[in-house]
């Protein structure tokens, strides 16, 4: 089973945003790659705007119910969202999940991920980019 097939993969993209914003996904279950896939069906029907608040504030209110509201990171949360949607207009047309996780299999990886490119562990690992988006500060 490879990173982007889980138990969420096989629920449609509503009912996994509704499990979500309801508070039934289970947080065992709950991993990078479901986070990356919920970002992805947030974007797949939602404005950008829209979505980052919607998954921005599904992503606090999951953190907060498992009794740790310090899980939620700004920085990352927002940097992932704004490049899967950079990746979704690259594409050129709509995408599935399974489309999409293929063609972009490093967004699945959290440890020594996609970020590391963008960002120095400093400042990922700070207080400030937690509660505040970040701009990247990496050169490429």
């Amino acid at each position: 089973m490879n990173q982007a097939t889980t138990t969420e993969a096989m629920v449609n993209g509503e009912e996994l945003i509704r499990q979500f914003e309801s508070g039934a996904t289970r947080p065992e279950s709950f991993h990078h790659a479901d986070h990356v896939r919920l970002a992805f069906e947030y974007l797949s029907r939602y404005d950008v705007l829209e979505a980052l608040a919607r998954f921005s504030d599904a992503l606090k209110r999951f953190a907060a119910a498992q009794g740790k509201p310090t899980l939620y990171h700004e920085t990352i949360t927002w940097s992932y969202l704004f490049l899967i949607r950079e990746r979704l207009a690259r594409a050129g047309r709509v995408q599935s999940w399974d489309e999409f996780a293929a063609s972009n299999p490093d967004l699945l990886i959290w440890k020594a991920g996609v970020l590391s490119r963008f960002y120095r562990q400093e400042t990922l690992h700070s207080e400030f980019a937690r509660h505040i988006f970040v701009l990247p500060d990496r050169g490429l």
